[in-house]
């Protein structure tokens, strides 16, 4: 890896994009918050970040021209994450609010976590192991979650899931 590798922040005006870049820059990378296609472009990787809602995010993301610089990126090869948001927004629609279409990047939509019973609560906020299978489809799990066991604890703050299109982008 070069150094310092460069990491764009993408800047769609409703995200928390400075937590983001004091962790990058705290890890030693050099990072900028940008909606620049040319400097999203000419990074080594892109981090799409999220808050907030889905078709508010939308528009905005419509609005500065970066479903274009996002797919652009991504069609690079280069390293490309979505986080919390910023990940459902990859997807080709959402019911969050009301129906509004993805960047259609990975086939699927996110939707509204059921409420099962009266003891199930949505928000779901808290901590929560996540159970990982080590065989996804036959083949050795090679993905991010392959450093963490089942016991191993994150904390969520959502009200929404991505229901993938396609098994083989779960990771597991």
């Amino acid at each position: 890896m070069k150094s310092p590798y460069k990491i764009a922040i993408i800047d769609y005006q409703m995200s928390n994009m400075f937590s983001i870049k004091n962790a990058l820059n705290a890890l030693g990378f050099e990072s900028e918050i940008t909606s620049s296609r040319s400097k999203i472009l000419s990074c080594d990787g892109a981090i799409l970040p999220g808050v907030g809602s889905f078709p508010e995010a939308m528009k905005h993301i419509k609005s500065l021209n970066l479903d274009e610089s996002i797919n652009g990126f991504i069609n690079t090869g280069k390293p490309f994450m979505g986080i919390c948001l910023g990940y459902q927004l990859l997807f080709e629609k959402s019911e969050e609010v009301e129906n509004t279409y993805g960047l259609g990047i990975m086939s699927g939509e996110v939707k509204k976590i059921p409420k099962k019973n009266k003891e199930t609560k949505v928000p779901h906020v808290g901590w929560n192991n996540v159970k990982r299978n080590t065989l996804l489809n036959g083949v050795q799990n090679i993905g991010p979650l392959k450093a963490f066991n089942d016991d191993d604890y994150f904390y969520f703050v959502h009200s929404y899931y991505v229901h993938p299109g396609n098994d083989n982008d779960i990771y597991m």
